[in-house]
């Protein structure tokens, strides 16, 4: 889980996106103009994940006016803006995220998280493979086991929409952010009172 630092000014954030990549990318220079797929990595935190780039550039970008992005989107190459027409997340709250959302798609998500801490509060599952052998089966694990696990609320409902991330010793604010990620499946037995079928596998966070 990574928290992103978003852009305040245009010139700015074409300073950090056109990069250069990293030092292997040879073919990729810094303030050529042009923003790479290699320059967008590196930025971004990722390898070869498209999908997590284009969520990055979203959320990082996200304070700029339309103008200024756009702005910023003709800068950048050819299979980039592709891949950014694929994956370009849904924005919404976690009130619509159950009815809106769509497994798989990219979203950014605006709300206040609260960490739930206890499995008889939570259970909800999530399928994972696993590898037998050579034979690959399929098993559920408790949601909770595997990631933190929290109810993303806004101010004008009173309905939240579960989000999670890779576990790690840091903990999201529990005050309004964004966050930046795509939406899985959730297996029957979430907890009393919930309808959603998914939750956000988050990425990326930042302040609101």
């Amino acid at each position: 889980m990574k928290k992103v630092n978003v852009y305040q000014y245009v010139d700015e954030a074409m300073t950090s996106l056109d990069n250069g990549g990293r030092f292997y990318n040879v073919l990729t220079k810094a303030n050529d103009g042009v923003i790479s797929q290699a320059e967008l990595s590196k930025v971004g935190g990722v390898f070869n994940d498209t999908q997590k780039m284009i969520l990055f550039f979203e959320l990082a970008t996200s304070k700029l006016a339309e103008s200024n992005k756009m702005m910023i989107l003709s800068k950048m190459e050819g299979k980039l803006k592709e891949s950014y027409t694929k994956f370009a997340p849904q924005k919404m709250f976690p009130s619509e995220a159950i009815s809106k959302g769509v497994l798989s798609s990219n979203a950014i998500l605006t709300g206040v998280p609260k960490l739930v801490t206890s499995k008889t509060d939570f259970n909800g599952f999530i399928m994972v493979s696993v590898m037998t052998g050579k034979v690959t089966t399929f098993m559920m694990i408790p949601l909770i086991d595997a990631y933190d696990v929290y109810e993303l609320k806004d101010e004008l409902h009173s309905e939240t929409f579960i989000i999670a991330h890779a576990r790690s010793k840091e903990k999201l604010p529990n005050k309004k952010i964004k966050v930046a990620g795509a939406f899985k499946e959730l297996k029957a037995g979430m907890e009393a009172g919930s309808n959603s079928k998914m939750f956000l596998e988050a990425v990326y966070y930042s302040d609101n």
